[in-house]
C-alpha cells in the first residue's frame, strides 16, 4: 500500500571462435571467447509517514570470461555486491533533504597461462575491495526561477586505505517560461581499472575528476534546444613505463589530463507537418598524460567533431514512415612508427548515410526495411603496423575496416500491449 518492491534478474552466455588476421602472423591468430554473465537486483521504495521516503536495495553480479588468443588462455571471474539505503524528507515546498549509504564489494581473480614459450607457465592475479560510501544532498527552491542543489559524498576504499570527500553543487535559473540556465560543479573519484588492481600495486590512490558544466535548455511547442559547455580536469591518473601491463610493472599516480568542449542538440516536431528531425553537434578538445604515454596527447578514442542528423516523415496515404540519418565523425589520432612522434597522425573521417522505411501493417505490426551506409562510403577503423620493420626499414601496415561497407535489414515488429495501439514506430530511426 505504501511502497513498491521490485525484483530483476538477467543471464546471458556467449561463445564464439574465429581466425583473426594479423600482419605479423600470415596464417592468422586463432581467437576463442566464452563468456557468462548473471545480474540480479531487488529494491523497495515507499513512504515512511507523511514526509519521509525510503529506498533500499541490493544487487549481485557474476561474470566469467575465458579468452584463448593464439597459444594463450586468460580466465577471469568477478563477483560484485552492491547495497544501498536512501532516506528523503520534504520539510516544505522549498526544502528537501536526501541522505544515505552504499557498500560495494568486488572480488576479482584472473589466471593467465601460455604455451607459446619453450617452458609453459601460468600466472595468478586478483584483488578484493570494499568501498563504503555515505552522502547527503539538499534541494533548495528559492523562488519560481531559482533552485539550488548541493551535496557531499564520502568514500573509503579498503584496497588503498583511502578516504575521499567529494562536494557537488548545481544551480538552475529560469530566464523565461520555457527556458533555463543551469551550472553544475562536482568532484568524482574512481578506482583504477581491474587490469591495474589485479596486481595489487602499492601506494596508489583513486583517480580524481573535477567537472564544470554550463547548460541551457529551451522546450516549447514540440521543439527542444539544448546547449552545454563543459570543462573536466583529471588528476592522479595511472602511469607506467612498460609496453604491456605485467606483474613487474611500476604503477604511479603521475598522470593528468583534461576534456573541454560543447554539445548542441535541436529537435523539431512542429514546423513541418508529419515531419520530425533532430540535429546534434559536439566538439571535444582533450589530452591525457596517462598509461605509458611519453607525453600529453589526445587519445585515439577522442575525436574532435561529431555530427548527427536524423529525419522522419510520415506519409499518411502510404501508412508509412520514411527516414534518413547522417552520421559524421572527424578522424582519430594514431601513431605511425615510420614517422617521428607519438599519436601524430589522424585516420580518415567517418561518414554514414542510412535510409529506412517503416510500413504500418496494423496499429501494432510494422514491416521495417533499412540500408546502412547507402552511398557505400569506405569507412575504416584504424591501421595495424608490423612489430618489426621490413628489409627497407619500413613498418608495413594494413587497414582495419568494417566487415562490410553496407548492410541491409528487413524486420517485422509486433508490439503486444493492453491498449492494442502501442508500437515501435517512434523508436525506428
Amino acid at each position: 500500500k505504501n511502497g513498491l518492491f521490485k525484483l530483476y534478474g538477467a543471464y546471458d552466455q556467449t561463445q564464439f571462435k574465429l581466425m583473426q588476421d594479423d600482419i605479423d602472423i600470415p596464417e592468422g591468430i586463432s581467437f576463442q571467447l566464452k563468456n557468462k554473465n548473471f545480474y540480479s537486483n531487488m529494491n523497495y521504495e515507499g513512504r515512511l509517514g507523511e514526509r519521509w521516503r525510503l529506498f533500499a536495495g541490493g544487487g549481485y553480479a557474476y561474470s566469467r570470461t575465458d579468452i584463448a588468443p593464439h597459444q594463450d588462455q586468460i580466465v577471469s571471474e568477478e563477483r560484485s555486491y552492491h547495497a544501498k539505503l536512501k532516506l528523503s524528507k520534504r520539510f516544505n515546498s522549498r526544502f528537501k533533504l536526501h541522505f544515505g549509504a552504499e557498500q560495494f564489494i568486488t572480488d576479482f581473480t584472473e589466471t593467465y597461462s601460455s604455451q607459446a614459450a619453450s617452458t609453459p607457465f601460468s600466472l595468478d592475479a586478483g584483488f578484493q575491495n570494499r568501498l563504503s560510501a555515505a552522502y547527503a544532498e539538499a534541494d533548495l527552491i528559492f523562488s519560481r526561477k531559482l533552485a539550488v542543489k548541493g551535496g557531499l559524498r564520502g568514500e573509503y576504499s579498503q584496497i588503498f586505505k583511502e578516504f575521499t570527500l567529494a562536494p557537488r553543487a548545481s544551480i538552475a535559473y529560469k530566464v523565461g517560461s520555457n527556458s533555463q540556465f543551469s551550472l553544475a560543479y562536482g568532484n568524482f573519484y574512481q578506482l583504477p581499472d581491474a587490469e591495474v588492481l589485479k596486481f595489487q600495486p602499492d601506494e596508489l590512490s583513486s583517480r580524481k575528476t573535477e567537472h564544470y558544466i554550463l547548460n541551457y535548455l529551451y522546450s516549447a511547442n514540440n521543439r527542444i534546444l539544448r546547449a552545454e559547455l563543459y570543462r573536466k580536469s583529471y588528476r592522479d591518473l595511472i602511469t607506467y613505463d612498460t609496453d604491456q601491463i605485467a606483474g613487474s610493472t611500476d604503477f604511479q599516480n603521475n598522470g593528468n589530463g583534461y576534456a573541454q568542449g560543447f554539445d548542441i542538440f535541436y529537435r523539431d516536431n512542429e514546423t513541418i507537418k508529419n515531419f520530425e528531425y533532430w540535429l546534434s553537434y559536439s566538439y571535444l578538445d582533450s589530452e591525457r598524460l596517462y598509461r605509458n604515454f611519453p607525453r600529453s596527447a589526445t587519445p585515439n578514442y577522442a575525436n574532435a567533431h561529431n555530427v548527427s542528423v536524423v529525419g522522419k516523415y510520415w506519409v499518411e496515404n502510404w501508412q508509412s514512415q520514411i527516414g534518413a540519418s547522417l552520421a559524421y565523425a572527424s578522424g582519430r589520432n594514431y601513431t605511425d612508427p615510420n614517422r617521428p612522434g607519438f599519436l601524430q597522425r589522424q585516420t580518415k573521417d567517418y561518414l554514414n548515410l542510412s535510409l529506412n522505411w517503416a510500413y504500418l501493417i496494423s496499429p501494432q505490426q510494422i514491416l521495417y526495411v533499412s540500408v546502412n551506409n547507402a552511398i557505400g562510403y569506405k569507412n575504416m577503423n584504424v591501421y595495424q603496423y608490423a612489430s618489426t620493420p621490413n628489409s627497407e626499414g619500413i613498418f608495413d601496415r594494413r587497414t582495419l575496416r568494417p566487415a562490410a561497407d553496407q548492410f541491409f535489414f528487413v524486420g517485422f515488429f509486433w508490439t503486444i500491449s493492453e491498449k492494442g495501439t502501442d508500437n515501435q514506430l517512434d523508436n525506428l530511426n
